[in-house]
Formats: C-alpha cells, sequence, structure tokens
C-alpha cells in the first residue's frame, strides 16, 4: 500500500489553496476528490441547464429538523463550490476578527487579529488574481500592499447608478473579483459568471488557481471520484492511520502522516461524525462536542430593483458594493446591518427555477429592466444550529435564523436606497436553508480545547495529525463572502506547517488597466 505524507480530502478553496502552498515543500501530496472535473461543454452557460434544470448539483437529499427533504447548494468537482461562485473576493473587516455587538448578541473574536492575518490576505489576492481599487470602501481594512489588479470597470448603466447613490451620500465601491482580466486574460466578462460554470476557464476558482498549478509538481497527485467514507485512528486514537475511500464501487483505504478535511463546512463535520469509533463514541476530534454545532450560512435575500422605463443593457453586473450599513444602520441605528453586492445579471431562465408559477415572458421583461443585488448579513454562531447524522448516514440540518431583525432593516435599507436611485419597484425573496453556499463553523477554531474543536493553525486539539481547512474553522461568519478567508488561513496553515515565519509580500504583479481588455 502506498502511503503518502499528507492527504487532503476536498479540493475546494481550502484544500486547493493548501496543496497549492505546499507544491514544492518535498511532501507527498494525496488530494482526494469525490466528483470529477466538471466538463466544459454548452451547458456551462445555459441558464435552463444551471438554475432550472440543476445540471451541475448533485442527486442529493439532505433533511431539515422537522424531517423534510431539500436539494442542498453544493456541487461535488474539482475545485468544490467555487466552480460555480460568483468570484467575489473580499477581506473581512479589521472588526470582524474582535468580538462585534450585534442586535442578535455578540459575534465572537478570532484568535487571530486581522492584523496577523494580513500578509496572507495579500498573498491570497495575489494567488487569485484579484481585481479591486482600495480607497472608496469605508469599512476597508488597512492594506500593506495594493490590489494586484486594477478593478473590474462598471458598465455605463452600472456607472450611472453609482453616481445616484453617491448623491445620496453613500460610497459604492468596487467589489474585489478573481476575473482573469490580466494581459491576455481569459475573461470575457459575460452574462454566465455569477452562480455558473466558467467555460473559458477564467474565474480565479481552486481548481484553475490551486489545484492544476499544484498537479504541475511531481508531489502531488489528484484521485477523483474518491468518496471518503471514514478515517481510522491507530489503536491510542491520538493519531489518524488510514482513510478508507470508496471508489468505482470499491473499498479501500489509505496511510498518510498527515490528514487534512477539507469537504465544506457540512460535509467535513459529517465526515467526522461517520468515524466515531469505541475511542471516538461521539465522533472523531470532538471531545468537546462542538463538531457540527455553531452551523452559519449568513441571512441572505436576493433583490431586483425594477425601473419599468428603462432597459438595463449590462453584461457583467457584478462590480459594485456598498458596505455604508456594515457596521451601523440608518438614523443612528448602531448595531451592524451588513452588505450589499450587485449580482451576476439575472436572466429569465434563471430566475424560472425559483418562480415557476410567472410566464416567461413577464420574467423576461423584468429582467430586462432590473438591477440585481445581494444582500447579507451576518449570522451569529448558536450551538443549537448544528449539523447531525440521521438513518443511514444521511446529513441533517437543524437550523434557525438569528440575527434576523438586523437583516431585515438592511432590507428596507437597500430598497430605500434604490427608490431614491429611480428603481419604484423592489422585489425581494429570502434565501432558505438551501442556500448554503457560504456555510461555515461546524468545526470552529480557538485556544480553549473545552470551547472548540481546532486550534488557531486548524490541527484537532483532539488528533495531533488531523486538520480541518475549509470555513468549517469559522468561529463566526462576518457579513462577507468567505472565500479569500478561506484562501488566506489555508496559506497561514501551510506556513506553520512548513515550520516558516509569518508571510510577508515581497513583490505585486506588475497591473495594467482592466480596460486594455
Amino acid at each position: 500500500m502506498k502511503a503518502y505524507d499528507l492527504v487532503i480530502i476536498g479540493t475546494g478553496m481550502g484544500g486547493g489553496t493548501l496543496a497549492y502552498a505546499l507544491r514544492d515543500s518535498g511532501r507527498k501530496i494525496l488530494l482526494l476528490e469525490r466528483g470529477d472535473y466538471l466538463p466544459s461543454e454548452p451547458e456551462n452557460w445555459d441558464p435552463q441547464a444551471v438554475f432550472a434544470r440543476t445540471r451541475y448539483k448533485p442527486k442529493e437529499q439532505w433533511f431539515d429538523d422537522s424531517g423534510r427533504p431539500f436539494s442542498p447548494g453544493v456541487h461535488y468537482f474539482v475545485g468544490g463550490n467555487t466552480k460555480v461562485y460568483g468570484a467575489a473576493l473580499p477581506r473581512f473587516r479589521k472588526e470582524d476578527f474582535a468580538a462585534l455587538e450585534h442586535v442578535g448578541g455578540v459575534s465572537p473574536a478570532w484568535p487571530w487579529t486581522y492584523e496577523e492575518f494580513e500578509p496572507y490576505y495579500c498573498r491570497a489576492e495575489q494567488m487569485l488574481f484579484v481585481h479591486g481599487e482600495p480607497g472608496t470602501d469605508p469599512t476597508e481594512p488597512p492594506r500593506s500592499a495594493p490590489f494586484p489588479f486594477p478593478a473590474v470597470p462598471h458598465e455605463p448603466y452600472i456607472e450611472d447608478l453609482r453616481t445616484r447613490l453617491e448623491r445620496q451620500g453613500l460610497h459604492p465601491f468596487f467589489l474585489p473579483l478573481g476575473i482573469d482580466l490580466r494581459q491576455e486574460g481569459k475573461c470575457i466578462r459575460c452574462k454566465t459568471c455569477d452562480g455558473f460554470p466558467c467555460k473559458v476557464n477564467a474565474k480565479a476558482d481552486a481548481d484553475i488557481s490551486c489545484v492544476r498549478p499544484a498537479l504541475a509538481s511531481d508531489n502531488v497527485e489528484l484521485m477523483t471520484r474518491a468518496l471518503v467514507r471514514r478515517l481510522i485512528t491507530d489503536p491510542s486514537g491520538k493519531r489518524v492511520s488510514e482513510v478508507e475511500i470508496e471508489r468505482d464501487g470499491e473499498s479501500r483505504r489509505i496511510s498518510a502522516d498527515t490528514f487534512v478535511v477539507a469537504c465544506g463546512a457540512v460535509n467535513s463535520a459529517a465526515l467526522l461524525l461517520r468515524s466515531a469509533s469505541s475511542l471516538h463514541p461521539n465522533g472523531l476530534a470532538n471531545s468537546s462536542g462542538l463538531v457540527g454545532r455553531h452551523y452559519m450560512v449568513h441571512n441572505n435575500t436576493a433583490l431586483m430593483a425594477v425601473d419599468p422605463f428603462r432597459i438595463n443593457p449590462t453584461t457583467f453586473q457584478k462590480t459594485m458594493a456598498v458596505n455604508d450599513f456594515y457596521f451601523r444602520g440608518e438614523e443612528g441605528y448602531r448595531f451592524p446591518l451588513g452588505n450589499l453586492q450587485l449580482l451576476g445579471k439575472l436572466q429569465a431562465g434563471m430566475l424560472t427555477a425559483n418562480q415557476r408559477w410567472v410566464p416567461k415572458p413577464i420574467l423576461r421583461e423584468f429582467a430586462g429592466r432590473s438591477v440585481d443585488w445581494w444582500i447579507m448579513s451576518e449570522d451569529l454562531p448558536d450551538p443549537e444550529n448544528r449539523i447531525f447524522l440521521g438513518p443511514g448516514g444521511r446529513i441533517e440540518v437543524r437550523f434557525r435564523s438569528n440575527n434576523v431583525s438586523a437583516h431585515e432593516r438592511l432590507i428596507k435599507a437597500a430598497g430605500r436606497m434604490l427608490r431614491r436611485a429611480g428603481f419604484p419597484i423592489v422585489l425581494t425573496q429570502r434565501m432558505g436553508i438551501e442556500t448554503n453556499s457560504h456555510q461555515c463553523g461546524t468545526a470552529g477554531f480557538g485556544t480553549d480545547p473545552a470551547k472548540s474543536v481546532l486550534d488557531p493553525f486548524c490541527r484537532s486539539h483532539d488528533v495531533t495529525n488531523l486538520l480541518v481547512v475549509d470555513s468549517a474553522f469559522f468561529p463566526s461568519s462576518a457579513a462577507v463572502n468567505p472565500a479569500l478567508t478561506i484562501a488566506a488561513q489555508a496559506l497561514r496553515v501551510a506556513d506553520h506547517l512548513l515550520g516558516c515565519r509569518p508571510a510577508t509580500v515581497t513583490k505585486v504583479p506588475e497591473a495594467e488597466t482592466a480596460d486594455q481588455k
């Protein structure tokens, strides 16, 4: 049996980044992915195929606490969920790393400060060719280096909207994006980016930016279609000795010195719970009883602002965000509300997935006259929001939204903002339990083994050669997209495994203007 120095389970932003960072370390690394490469095909850019027929989602069901099945928003491919993400790559705010009071409770502090984490944000931005512009976001944390590449410019309709928002005293800014607008870059700024696979490989997903470069090293191997059933410890119970996988209908075991779980917050927790044994009766790495608890997914609402008298001709819409309500509301409201960011341009084929009762011509007319937003507020870690294993090992999710009044205030603030900007019709749709693209928190990290599953470098307090390097480690969710923070922590974990000093940024790639495209 072939042994490895390191087995990484999952090829999303956490696992992919770790493999990338360790590719030249001399370690023999095996990446395990339950899916395969996402095919490049015409359906990649077909709204009906992607949204209505859910072509790229697994035929899998999870269950809520009432036993109702639902189809989770997960994707099992090399690159994980990043294959269809919108490539928004903001940093957490400096204040997000400290205890922060919300109307619904307190968001806990991280074991790292922003200042300790910041160099890894810079490295992650370089790895993911992030385009942005500093200085316009009123909540922006300090930076030790500029963005690697200039911001993606607004198309005229969005530039006009930016002006209308600024007239209200707001501070719209360029949303940091990981799309390939570098010199000779592949991005064509199409209408099928946010929520779609990228047919031209121009999105900074974990497959393109991390896994494929890692596989260029002779030290890194990838095994696809490998579903990990459980982790097996040695007789002491202090170390994992093998991983049991199922591949092409056959079961086998693989040994290694170190094991990294990076399956996504829900599936990582489920794997640890499935790995229960007589030495770990409540699940592996679960002496604290916290594996699967503190599940968070953000409070999310999609918003369409419609001007019946104006066509929105924008193709690539996802270029702007507003953080004026991130730490406080309007009229002296002192609690944080959250983030507003543009979505990729909604199309009728995308809308029919959730509005099947509305005739397609009407949806087409609305989509042609709308500007589309994602409203995101922090949800707080609650130990009763958790992941279980049910009958037959099925995944069960117990989740009740919290901090909801802040989110409702943010929805109202967004509506007022857009009506003042000239959109008399504002339609909203709250996202439910199946919208879990920002899942996090099921194996939180910290310094106290009684209050956390992992140490600050994502190593299990209980099992010395086991790490969890995906959003499961988050002790709080903040109110921005998690991908860049996952990547930054994976880079920090890699440095720790290598015995390196904290990262510093020595060079930023020469930037060209996005207008050169």
